[in-house]
């Protein structure tokens, strides 16, 4: 289907509409085969060098003389001259719709040549009945006609038929920031028929009312009145040297408009060389959320991966994944994957296989390993088939409502798995074992949490009477977008048009990013001694309405309330939830003391003696009642002040998805 233009069409008497001829035309064009076009191209240009002869001979006698023989003595050393050439520089390899720099660099190259030849020949050399000075003004006669006919080709094909014949719908697309990114995007948006750059927006009021490219920039202290009057549909940053703070502000400012948000990476995440329409993505909200990062202790990150065999129970989980990616960087030597999940560890196990084996500065050997940490067996076969030195224990059962449900089980996996876990890495007298902790477990109210402060002694303990194995604990709050996280709820929610559901407007947790958590936690593994429970500084806490009404806002939608009826996405308030907390904490004492990197803290926290935790869990794998199992975890976990979610009467506030709130974002897998 074409689109309408705006003007009325020319009809030749038949009945047949003059643009629909021209645009039949250029698509038959655009359907022959390479070799064809390559013709046409050819004797396109073999027509524009009789001309540029013709005309070159006219300007330099004076009058119009369109054939004699010095315009054919011309043409019979031009024309052969030129095939030659053009055909041996690649001119006509070139594919017109993508053509740019490198086709006007290419054609330059190849004209310098040209004129040399043809002014040796003519201007140098000599020829009867041809004026010398036409050794030079034929060339630049000829390559002005060749290179207005590649911008002439170039438009027709992108801008006539490509978009005349584009029958989606057109995004109007407006760069924030003019800088060099802005106008490699504008560049590369140029070939795409379903985007129109209306124009850029920067923050430098000097580019204001200048163009870049031909296409106007304006200052962004006018984007209201730009949207509006443009019709701006969406919005491309490309500015990668930002800082996240600046971001994050131009994000909010944009909050107010009705426009989808899209944006290049920073800078330390593009490769080198072009950015292209590929490198733009959707902002994500982890990009807003996100610190500004603190360059990585390379002695810490180092210390127990570099040159060493690592192991990561839960490696396919979202922080285990990460860890065995960052692990797999830094250059260890051997990397043990265990997982109890089929599908996560053959998913984990690919990346990095292809990511890294083969690569010729990384010699890293990857063995996956399926099992349970509850596996005794299986575990002494992980520690008697490899020497391992350094375990990162990550596994764990997380999810409140359903660890919540089936506390038996959280219990065998959670506490007397790390039991077993570390008192294989004792027997096998490993360097260093870490657990991954989570922020849940500061005064528990849930199952989930609990199990994790018991873990946590269980570590405590090891290290008070162990020699050889360093013995530590890193806790810290949620992670974005972990499996189970209210990040990929929401967008769930945004996605089938809302409503989005939080328990209380008022609650706020901590967010850190994926990567960021994972690299610190191996930084702080760097400095383990034996014993430290290690505090992430999480930065500072976000209320979880805020978090979704940014979401939204990045989604180009509006929020639904009483200050705009006529919002796209409600969201509803629906009752905290027993065992839930509206504040979470990440110390049990006070005062932790500082460490050599500036985000993690230490503290040293009181637990339980030893012949009591063994007691306790003598029993706790006895136990087959949930209510029992419960009242040895508050044996264990003295501060454990249980309320049992779900504990109210059923209702409207009880549907499914008012139960992934954000107490079920959690940090440890």
């Amino acid at each position: 289907m074409l689109r309408k233009l705006d003007v009325q069409p020319c009809v030749f008497k038949g009945g047949l509409n003059i643009y629909s001829f021209i645009f039949s035309t250029l698509g038959w064009f655009a359907a022959l085969p390479r070799r064809a076009k390559q013709g046409i191209i050819l004797s396109i240009d073999l027509f524009l060098l009789l001309q540029a002869a013709w005309i070159a001979y006219s300007l330099r006698i004076g009058m119009f003389i369109y054939w004699n023989d010095a315009v054919a003595k011309l043409v019979a050393l031009t024309l052969p001259t030129a095939v030659i050439l053009f055909v041996a520089t690649g001119v006509y390899s070139t594919i017109f719709r993508y053509a740019g720099l490198g086709m006007m660099r290419r054609l330059v190259r190849t004209f310098v040549l040209y004129s040399f030849v043809i002014t040796i020949a003519i201007t140098v050399g000599g020829i009867s009945g041809i004026p010398r000075t036409l050794g030079i003004l034929q060339p630049m006669v000829f390559f002005a006609f060749v290179m207005g006919s590649r911008i002439a080709i170039r438009f027709v094909i992108v801008e006539l038929l490509g978009r005349h014949t584009f029958d989606g719908k057109v995004k109007r697309v407006l760069i924030y920031g003019a800088g060099n990114a802005g106008q490699q995007i504008a560049s590369s948006l140029r070939t795409e028929p379903e985007i129109n750059v209306v124009g850029f927006v920067d923050d430098d009021k000097q580019k204001a009312r200048q163009s870049l490219d031909g296409t106007s920039i304006w200052w962004s202290g006018d984007i209201a009145q730009i949207i509006s009057e443009k019709k701006v549909t969406d919005i491309f940053l490309a500015i990668p040297s930002t800082s996240r703070r600046k971001r994050r502000k131009i994000v909010e400012s944009l909050g107010a408009f009705k426009v989808i948000v899209q944006t290049l990476p920073q800078v330390r995440d593009l490769a080198e060389g072009s950015v292209s329409i590929d490198d733009v993505r959707p902002v994500e909200i982890e990009d807003l959320l996100g610190r500004e990062p603190v360059a990585p202790d390379k002695d810490l990150l180092g210390r127990t991966v570099l040159g060493k065999t690592v192991m990561v129970t839960g490696a396919g989980g979202s922080i285990g994944s990460e860890l065995c990616r960052q692990i797999a960087s830094i250059g260890a030597a051997k990397l043990i994957l265990f997982e109890i999940s089929e599908f996560s560890l053959y998913k984990i196990e690919r990346e990095l296989r292809e990511a890294h084996v083969g690569a010729s500065n990384i010699a890293l050997e990857i063995v996956p390993m399926l099992g349970s940490v509850t596996d005794r067996q299986r575990l002494d076969e992980a520690f008697g088939g490899h020497a391992i030195d350094t375990v990162f224990h990550a596994a764990a059962y997380k999810h409140v409502p359903l660890v919540e449900a089936n506390p038996i089980e959280a219990i065998r996996n959670n506490i007397i798995g790390t039991q077993e876990l570390s008192d294989a890495a004792a027997l096998a007298k490993i360097s260093d074992f870490i657990l991954i902790s989570t922020d849940k477990a500061v005064r528990p109210t849930n199952v989930m949490g609990a199990t994790k402060r018991a873990a946590e002694q269980i570590l405590q303990s090891h290290a008070e009477r162990s020699k050889l194995t360093r013995f530590s604990m890193v806790r810290f709050g949620n992670v974005l977008g972990s499996s189970g996280s209210v990040v990929p709820l929401f967008r769930s929610q945004i996605a089938a048009g809302g409503p989005i559901t939080l328990t209380h407007k008022d609650i706020t947790r901590y967010f850190m990013t994926i990567p960021e958590a994972a690299g610190l936690v191996i930084q702080a593994a760097g400095m383990a001694k034996g014993g430290e429970m290690f505090v992430l500084d999480m930065g500072k806490p976000i209320t979880i309405e805020k978090l979704a009404r940014t979401m939204v806002q990045l989604s180009g939608l509006t929020v639904r309330d009483m200050g705009n009826l006529d919002g796209d996405i409600e969201i509803i308030e629906v009752g905290l939830r027993p065992g839930e907390k509206l504040f979470e904490e990440l110390l049990i004492g006070e005062a932790p003391q500082t460490t050599r990197h500036p985000r993690i803290m230490m503290a040293h926290e009181h637990f339980a003696e030893m012949a009591v935790i063994q007691s306790l869990l003598g029993e706790m794998r006895l136990c087959r009642e949930g209510e029992q199992a419960i009242a040895l975890l508050k044996q264990l976990v003295p501060e454990f002040d249980h309320r049992p979610l779900g504990s109210e009467a059923p209702g409207k506030h009880s549907a499914p998805e008012a139960q992934n709130d954000g107490s079920v974002q959690q940090a440890a897998e």
